[in-house]
């Protein structure tokens, strides 16, 4: 299915987009989050009182994700089109993050903060990037289109795109 250029997908198609991205399999607990946290910003377009309702069955569904699959995706997060959680368990994406067309998300990835004393300073995620298992991205930290992040990397810079980034603080190596 395609959009026409310049016209939002609704909840339907964005949640049919990320079914066919976890290889329409609808049991997978990355796609079940995924469609939980479509829910959760399409129902901040709701007017009240209707809204809330909306909201206690959306916080229902984030807790049981969270809980259930240990993946943590709020709805104030950015998320892009056809992203891939690939495993479950782990996984923590702060509010402010924004998650760039097509990456590819594994087991235990934090993209968090670096400071408390900045909330808002979150990672930026190109299109097509890739977080190895365990990896961790902290602050305001933009990785470029088509970036890699090794296994257990942490990276407390910038990637950027085509770069593979590996080890612990991170080095980066472009090219692959």
């Amino acid at each position: 299915m395609s959009i026409a250029p310049g016209k939002r997908p609704g909840l339907f198609a964005l949640i049919a987009e990320d079914w066919r991205a976890h290889g329409r399999d609808w049991t997978k607990p990355g796609f079940r989050t995924l469609a939980v946290y479509r829910f959760g910003v399409w129902r901040m377009g709701v007017r009240q009182p209707l809204r809330a309702p909306l909201s206690i069955l959306y916080r229902w569904a984030f807790r049981r994700c969270r809980n259930r699959y240990g993946i943590e995706l709020p709805y104030s997060a950015s998320v892009g089109r056809q992203v891939v959680i690939e495993h479950q368990g782990g996984i923590v994406v702060h509010g402010a993050t924004v998650i760039g067309d097509r990456c590819i998300i594994r087991q235990n990835c934090t993209l968090g903060l670096r400071r408390l004393d900045a909330l808002a300073d979150a990672p930026i995620l190109g299109e097509g990037v890739e977080l190895g298992a365990g990896s961790v991205v902290l602050g305001r930290i933009h990785l470029g289109d088509g970036a890699q992040v090794g296994a257990n990397a942490v990276v407390l810079k910038d990637v950027p795109a085509g770069a593979l980034a590996l080890g612990v603080p991170a080095t980066i190596r472009l090219g692959r």
